[in-house]
């Protein structure tokens, strides 16, 4: 039986680096990668979908370049190129990230799938056939998630797509109805909308993005339906049957409707991959949907096990799994006190226009009676917007009345999630609203409208 310093379990954004930093600490250590190196975002996460939705959006400003005095005559879009150029950039990126990891002195790059035997014993079966067995001092859990699938009469007998499935597609659809109207449904949605397939995306909640405020899901849902997308929101699906075509039977509200359609994406959230890891043999606790718990310096309740990413539950980023390896390793080898808690929660919704969120929602902030000011301002009275024909969504910050600490921001814009990273410096730098009203920015920018964004404050 091998004898590790350390072990890490999966290669995603927390694993991938944290393993060679510790081997660069002097530690023997291990990744185990069951599948191929880079986890969810550099296989069938950010990196592919980002890539796709740039050729959807080329599409799209190639078909409203008119209004801007541009004559193109008709847009085709050819998938299979598309796909070929996501390809391409998926493989750099994984290889850059393998290459690495094998390039590290004191790292050993294994590639199969591990269960745990005992407490710090593991059991890998090796893609090629053959097992080994090893013990560490040190294990760290990053498999992340994979694609839920709900439990739908009829759901077996057609070939659904996942959000991982549907990036090899190298014909459009011409019917796709999306299962969910959350962030992944409608990144997915809008794309193969500007790629040319009839989108219908099915939501169970009275609005898609539920969790978002309700002037945000608004504006999103009129967004699209101007983009010939359908929304069917408070409805169940009762049967999923295939013939010709697939047909799904709902009923919405008090009405029983019919769909059919050529494909259907399925998008209703994630899954931890723990089931394989046989976490019983160890003893660390999941909880009842089988994310690993662990407290806020991402400690298991088995001491030298963590649990990084996706696989321990909260906001499934990219960005949050790379803060969980800073924070791990940063208190075990720099012995500092870093934790999880009140950590900024910044995230993107790569819609055209993009969603940028930091902070509290005003609903939440309504719901804890926080004494708050809000500040809003439409696109279309921002002039780089109305510059570049960008003038869909709107600015909106949460700030504190009496502190005039901005609390949070929802900026649904053409740039948004850069818009919002500029608010979230000025959260981290305690930077007051007034002072920003007043800030000096280069002229034309859309971050220069968050003086006007604050001038809707009356003080």
């Amino acid at each position: 039986m091998k004898h590790f310093d350390a072990i890490v379990i999966g290669s995603g954004q927390a694993g991938t680096p944290l393993a060679k930093k510790l081997a660069l600490a002097g530690k023997n250590t291990a990744i185990i990668e069951k599948n191929v190196v880079g986890g969810t975002c550099i296989n069938v996460g950010c990196t592919p979908t980002k890539a796709m939705i740039a050729s959807a959006g080329a599409a799209h400003a190639a078909r409203k370049a008119g209004a801007l005095g541009i004559e193109i005559g008709e847009v085709k879009v050819n998938l299979k190129k598309i796909k070929e150029r996501k390809d391409h950039i998926v493989s750099s990126f994984r290889g850059s990230s393998e290459k690495g990891l094998e390039s590290t002195e004191g790292l050993t790059l294994l590639h199969g799938e591990a269960s745990f035997t005992g407490e710090k014993e593991l059991l890998v079966k090796l893609n090629d056939g053959t097992q080994e067995k090893m013990t560490a001092d040190l294990i760290f859990i990053n498999v992340g998630a994979t694609p839920t699938i709900p439990a739908i009469d009829g759901s077996n007998e057609i070939e659904y797509l996942t959000s991982s499935s549907i990036l090899d597609l190298e014909e459009i659809p011409q019917h796709l109805v999306v299962i969910g109207g959350n962030y992944i449904g409608l990144e997915f949605g809008q794309m193969f909308s500007r790629f040319g397939s009839q989108v219908t995306i099915l939501e169970r909640s009275e609005r898609i993005m539920s969790r978002e405020d309700e002037d945000v899901s608004e504006a999103m849902t009129k967004i699209f339906e101007d983009e010939g997308i359908e929304i069917v929101t408070d409805m169940k699906i009762n049967k999923i049957e295939k013939s010709d075509q697939i047909t799904i039977q709902i009923t919405q509200g008090n009405e029983k409707r019919t769909l059919k359609c050529s494909h259907v994406l399925v998008a209703t959230g994630r899954t931890p991959q723990t089931k394989a890891l046989q976490l019983q043999n160890c003893g660390v606790a999941v909880n009842d949907r089988g994310y690993v718990t662990v407290d806020e310096k991402l400690r298991t309740n088995v001491e030298g096990i963590f649990a990084l990413g996706d696989v321990k539950g909260g906001p499934a980023f990219t960005h949050i799994s790379y803060n969980d390896y800073t924070i791990v390793y940063r208190n075990l080898f720099e012995k500092t006190n870093y934790t999880t808690e009140d950590r900024p929660m910044p995230y993107c919704m790569f819609t055209d226009p993009q969603l940028g969120r930091i902070g509290i929602s005003e609903s939440e902030a309504k719901e804890k009676n926080l004494n708050i000011k809000v500040a809003k301002i439409p696109m279309s009275e921002v002039a780089r917007g109305i510059e570049t024909n960008e003038t869909l969504g709107f600015m909106k910050a949460i700030v504190d009345t009496d502190t005039k600490q901005i609390l949070g921001a929802s900026i649904l814009a053409a740039q948004g999630g850069e818009i919002m990273s500029v608010l979230e410096m000025a959260m981290e730098g305690g930077i007051t609203y007034d002072r920003i009203r007043y800030c000096v920015f280069a002229h034309p920018t859309y971050s220069e409208s968050l003086n006007n964004l604050f001038m809707k404050i009356e003080d």
